[in-house]
């Protein structure tokens, strides 16, 4: 729908989040946290909160949420989130995303919210019992992205389609109220090789938090011991190891492994396979193994460091919203005098 880019001339901006519900792991490292470092170190101005304004979108307990948005802030320091560099903040704690998500509903179509996979995906076969919010978060999204007036955003391929939607709601704001470049239309920042992680229990299932088997994942809290032992029952097939990256397409979980060693080791599965060729997963789980806990076993010591000091990451999520604010209040003030609300 949006096929020409009004002219932005502002700064670059990055935003990104995810939600506090269940603990991180392999996947959201790989897929999202490992990327989001490499963005801070690139010069722009990076936001990466904790969606609990999502997170509330689907049933949750309230007791349980303050915890949860600490242990999500620690595992992105943990992985390498810089506070000095990037903003770490709670998203509930910066009222002008849900302040713009209003206006932004009032710009979106009902007819782009019916066409979102993802709602048809979570609401289930029940979705005349979901909440109102699970059908409009994608515009809450969008909230997300251009409030800070944000250039680029990184994404897998699930939330391609919601990107699509935030520059289709900055374009139709502009195109309503006359603004010609007040917001940019962002740009996804496409992930590299480890973005799509799979189930150690099943390759053609995403390695999930809400999955039941705590051996369908590692965990950025797992211990080297743990992630030892779950990389050794990981499933895979009775065959070696193939010559050629072509022959894994009809063994996801044995494509899957290769995936997780290419992208821990920061090389391609066509490494992979020429040093693995003919080998059994019996040679292959070890290395694997090893290479696993010398990543991420530092990762989780400094969570646990972190988790045992909340004083600490309450400190950063304050100083982190203090920072989001200062971009995202101008922006919001701006907002309602072209919308021409009385202030």
């Amino acid at each position: 729908m949006t096929d020409t880019a009004p002219t932005y001339s502002g700064p670059q901006r990055i935003l990104s989040g995810m939600q506090p519900t269940g603990g991180l792991h392999l996947g959201n490292y790989l897929g999202a946290l490992v990327n989001w470092v490499a963005l801070q170190e690139r010069g722009a101005a990076c936001f990466y909160c904790v969606v609990d304004l999502h997170a509330i979108t689907m049933p949750h307990n309230p007791a349980e949420l303050p915890d949860a948005v600490r242990k999500a802030a620690a595992a992105y320091i943990a992985s390498g989130v810089d506070p000095e560099k990037s903003a770490v903040f709670a998203q509930s704690s910066v009222t002008a995303h849900a302040e713009l998500a209003w206006i932004f509903q009032c710009v979106a179509r009902l007819g782009w919210l019916e066409r979102m996979t993802q709602f048809k995906d979570k609401a289930g076969k029940d979705k005349e019992r979901a909440s109102v919010g699970l059908f409009t978060y994608p515009v809450l999204q969008a909230a997300d992205i251009l409030v800070y007036k944000a250039t680029h955003v990184p994404v897998g391929e699930d939330q391609k389609q919601h990107l699509e939607l935030s520059r289709d709601i900055a374009a139709r704001f502009m195109r309503d109220f006359d603004c010609d470049g007040f917001f940019p239309l962002p740009e996804p920042v496409i992930q590299g090789a480890g973005t799509r992680i799979m189930s150690l229990k099943d390759g053609l299932k995403k390695m999930s938090k809400s999955d039941p088997s705590d051996l369908s994942r590692i965990n950025l809290s797992d211990d080297a011991d743990t992630i030892a032992r779950k990389i050794k029952k990981a499933k895979t097939d009775p065959a070696a190891l193939p010559d050629n990256v072509e022959a894994l397409a009809d063994r996801p979980e044995a494509a899957n492994l290769v995936g997780i060693y290419a992208a821990l080791a920061g090389s391609s599965k066509e490494q992979v396979i020429a040093e693995f060729a003919g080998q059994g997963f019996g040679a292959f789980k070890p290395k694997l193994a090893e290479l696993a806990v010398e990543r991420l076993a530092p990762v989780a010591n400094e969570y646990a460091r972190l988790i045992n000091d909340p004083a600490e990451i309450d400190r950063v999520l304050a100083k982190g919203a203090e920072r989001a604010r200062t971009v995202a209040g101008p922006v919001i003030a701006e907002v309602k005098d072209v919308v021409g609300f009385w202030r």
